[in-house]
């Protein structure tokens, strides 16, 4: 997974994930391009990066504006000289059913979840044509396939960011250029402990979230960077319009963990006869 003389650009690059990316691409040599509104963050993403010797600009952007995406493209294949691969690890959290999410709520959920993936994709896919491909990395959830309580906005929006990775894989493999989303399950990142912080009993959310993957815990970014990586680079040079799940086994047990805990199932035979 070497990206020597690649560019890559991450957005959601200041914490959790996309800081991760950030990090991992860079690290393997890829002139990185950290985009994101948290301009504090996002700065020590860079000091981080150029610690270890690696290369990187900060471009401080609103995703959810088009025309700031547009000139935040602009410029960077402009100053780094194109874009090769492109990691949008950028989203927010929020909570709401379909009757109870108001529609200021539901525009801004939506205008980061997903419009942020379709204006950066946009305008990133012209400048990897010209670079002759690249390959584009969604992060999803695995919301993106199944749905959890009282989270309207944020099910539809991470559904919607599949097909809209599916649809850019059948348009543009003509160019030479990959599309595909990974679907991250219960990860320690920044948002998902500020949104246990909602809860009366924090710890006991954080405690639930371990509990939900096979393997016992929850993820970490870099486990989730690493997959992303790994579909940006030549390894993955026959991938495209894929999901990949990375949830520790999550979705793996019917009715989910707490499920099979309960016991339910475990004294049915597994055959009989007469």
């Amino acid at each position: 997974m070497n990206f020597q003389r690649k560019i890559a650009v991450v957005t959601g690059g200041s914490s959790g994930i996309g800081k991760a990316c950030a990090l991992g691409f860079a690290s393997r040599g890829a002139v990185t391009a950290v985009l994101d509104r948290d301009v504090k963050g996002g700065e020590e993403t860079i000091r981080q990066i150029r610690d270890h010797n690696g290369s990187a600009e900060f471009f401080p952007v609103d995703l959810s504006e088009i025309a700031q995406v547009e000139d935040v493209i602009g410029r960077i294949a402009s100053r780094l000289g194109g874009i090769d691969a492109l990691a949008h690890c950028a989203g927010i959290q929020s909570y709401g059913t379909a009757t109870s999410t108001t529609a200021d709520e539901w525009r801004k959920t939506l205008a980061v979840d997903l419009d942020s993936a379709f204006y950066v994709t946009k305008y990133a896919i012209p400048e990897m044509i010209r670079r002759g491909g690249g390959s584009i990395v969604l992060i999803g959830s695995t919301q993106s396939l199944v749905a959890n309580r009282n989270s309207a906005a944020y099910v539809t929006g991470k559904h919607a960011v599949v097909g809209l990775v599916r649809s850019i894989a059948v348009d543009y493999a003509p160019n030479h250029i990959r599309a595909n989303c990974v679907l991250p399950g219960a990860i320690d990142t920044p948002m998902l402990r500020w949104s246990a912080s909602l809860d009366p009993n924090p710890e006991g959310v954080l405690q639930a979230c371990h509990k939900l993957a096979l393997l016992g815990r929850m993820g970490t970014p870099e486990e989730i960077a690493n997959v992303v990586i790994f579909l940006a680079s030549d390894l993955a040079s026959f991938v495209t319009g894929a999901s990949i799940i990375v949830d520790g086994g999550q979705m793996v047990p019917c009715g989910g963990t707490g499920f099979q805990e309960s016991g339910t199932g475990a004294s049915v035979p597994s055959s009989s006869s007469n």
